[in-house]
């Protein structure tokens, strides 16, 4: 299988750049592009057949939400640079430092690209050092078992000869068994909630214009590859109320995927780390949790169990919770669901929520 091509930068239409996207994989904003065009480089590394993707470039042409999914599975998409060594990239989104669910999915893939005839049914990470988006990551994976049913592997992600994140995720061929599962939540139908984009334009619209930065415009407008619908979302993020520490939301890509289990697999990942320890700040009313300059926020592990097989790009409902909050950390669990209702992933997470400046001097009294 010939290697990527070298990595470019590439523009996009809102007019930000992504360092590490090759441009050939995205176009300008006046062109028609396919899907095929991210994935037909290296349809095996994902399992893909040519038949599934001539069927979703027919399917899916590009626009701008969709342009962000390619970005995306491009993020994902490792270079294998030695047996067990792969390297990946960050887009550059004006981040200071990587975005967790990115480091997850990208070590999923490492990990899925070196097994066959097996799905991932559990992960278990840890997030050990802030990554860096403006270096490459390596993904070193130790081949830990290969049973007849079962396979482990375990991933160290690197930076700068540091490890930054670790995972060990285990891999089952499929099996017949007992079935039963928790009912779903009732929930509105996605379709009748705002989108993603609506709500960050609702909430670039209620801060006061000489409040507004450049960074934070930029990052309010950008085209977002994962479309997040919040069923019951705080009447004023500024000032949210104090309520229980649950709260439900639907997800999707933002655009179509191939039919390729591991990649919805790694999209899934990448998205369960969005909203999840934002449950643990609703009890106490923190305002927009992690754009506060008052805490300071970042997942610290991070585990899914796989149940059942889904598509990323049809919605999911995410029903989140946080038993607990105590000692500068929030501990929160969540459930996804397909409209079907079949519960399909579960998800724990425990995440750093440390008061600093005054308010941990106010919370010290």
């Amino acid at each position: 299988m010939p290697s990527p091509p070298a990595l470019e930068t590439a523009a996009i239409s809102s007019g930000e750049e992504m360092r590490g996207i090759p441009a050939s994989w995205i176009g300008t904003s006046q062109e028609t592009i396919s899907v095929n065009r991210v994935f037909s480089m290296s349809p095996r590394k994902w399992g893909m057949s040519p038949f599934s993707l001539h069927v979703l470039s027919r399917r899916a042409m590009v626009t701008r939400s969709q342009r962000a999914v390619e970005m995306l599975v491009a993020t994902l998409d490792l270079e294998e640079i030695e047996v067990n060594t792969f390297r990946g990239r960050s887009p550059q989104d004006e981040r200071q430092r990587v975005f967790g669910g990115q480091v997850a999915g990208q070590a999923l893939v490492a990990a899925g690209r070196t097994i066959a005839g097996r799905n991932v049914h559990s992960l278990h990470a840890y997030f050990l050092r802030p990554g860096d988006p403006s270096i490459p990551i390596l993904y070193e994976v130790d081949r830990i078992r290969d049973g007849k049913s079962f396979a482990t592997r375990r991933v160290v992600a690197i930076q700068r000869g540091a490890a930054i994140f670790h995972l060990s995720a285990s891999f089952q061929k499929p099996e017949q068994g007992l079935e039963h599962q928790l009912p779903m939540p009732q929930a509105p139908d996605p379709e009748s909630l705002p989108d993603g984009d609506a709500r960050m334009q609702s909430l670039l619209k209620r801060i006061p214009p000489d409040k507004v930065t450049k960074e934070m415009k930029a990052w309010l407008e950008r085209p977002r590859p994962i479309d997040i619908r919040h069923v019951n979302p705080a009447k004023n993020p500024f000032q949210p109320e104090k309520r229980p520490p649950r709260q439900m939301v639907w997800v999707r890509a933002n655009g179509r995927l191939p039919d390729a289990p591991l990649l919805h697999q790694c999209v899934v990942a990448y998205a369960s780390d969005m909203t999840l320890l934002d449950t643990a700040t609703l009890p106490h009313g923190i305002p927009w949790a992690f754009m506060n300059p008052d805490y300071q926020m970042a997942s610290l592990d991070h585990a899914m169990w796989f149940h059942r097989s889904f598509r990323a790009d049809e919605w999911l409902l995410y029903a989140e919770e946080s038993p607990s909050s105590s000692g500068g950390r929030g501990f929160t669990t969540g459930h996804m669901f397909t409209q079907g209702g079949h519960l399909v992933v579960s998800v724990a997470q425990e995440g750093l929520i440390r008061p600093v400046g005054k308010t941990k001097d106010q919370l010290a009294r």
